[in-house]
């Protein structure tokens, strides 16, 4: 109990698996939660020492209840909100129950998790939450809709708490990838992936999470983009009118 906790959610695979993996080989206590158990299963063949658990992060109860049984002494270090996921392709033709999913998990999802892990967090000096954001929250994105929308609500409540919980001394920020290569992108019809194509491993984003967060590492951006990709639309995005970042976004995402 006296090593650093970590505790990630959608911990089965893509980033989340690497993730634990990362503050794993640090030494941290690390907290691996997901729907997906045969995923977890081979997280835990993979590193012994991560504590599994199944997670709905759509459920204020199991969050309760996971958090209670990780952290037993009451604090909590770092909570990594990474569960999310997405249908691409026309927003007409995705059944309305698959947009509604989207919104639980990336967006109920998140703020279960920040309101649940609260107390945890203000019990401990340093604490910190990372949201997993993304490049689809710089301008509405064309083929993934409903999944833009809720990057956006996840950059308004980043944007919020760390105002609000500054005074508890718990730092929150969001990472801001394009597109990364797991599972959730494979076979994914949105204009952009086209474009851009995939320039990102799970591991270049878990390195960023463990290296923005590392020990004694002065508190920096609210919003931290991850590869030259997500920098450089960042960048512009900020000193380009909105008519031009609605014609490059156009660009990238056409069909």
């Amino acid at each position: 109990m006296s090593r650093p906790s970590v505790f990630v959610t959608g911990a089965a695979s893509g980033i989340g698996r690497a993730t634990a993996l990362q503050f794993a080989r640090h030494g941290y206590r690390v907290g691996a939660f997901d729907v997906d158990a045969s995923g977890l299963d081979s997280l835990a063949a993979a590193q012994s020492d991560i504590v599994t658990g199944i997670l709905d992060v759509t459920d204020s109860g199991a969050w309760a209840r996971a958090l209670s049984e990780f952290c037993p002494d009451g604090r909590l270090d770092i909570l990594v909100n990474n569960a999310g996921i997405l249908s691409s392709g026309p927003f007409e033709d995705t059944p309305p129950e698959r947009h509604r999913r989207i919104v639980d998990v990336n967006v109920t999802g998140t703020v279960l998790g920040c309101h649940s892990a609260f107390e945890y967090l203000r019990r401990t000096p340093g604490a910190q939450v990372v949201n997993l954001c993304s490049a689809s929250a710089i301008y509405g994105q064309r083929d993934l809709a409903t999944y833009s929308a809720t990057k956006f609500a996840v950059r308004g409540l980043t944007e919020a708490l760390e105002l609000e919980w500054g005074r508890h001394d718990i730092r929150v920020f969001a990472l801001w990838p394009v597109f990364v290569d797991t599972a959730m992108t494979q076979n994914m019809n949105a204009g952009a992936i086209r474009t851009l194509g995939i320039h990102l491993t799970a591991d270049d984003v878990a390195a960023e999470l463990y290296a923005a967060t590392r020990p004694g590492r002065a508190w920096g951006r609210v919003h931290r983009a991850v590869g030259w990709q997500a920098r450089v639309f960042a960048a512009a995005a900020q000193c380009s009118p909105a008519r031009l970042n609605r014609l490059a976004n156009q660009w990238v995402t056409r069909r």
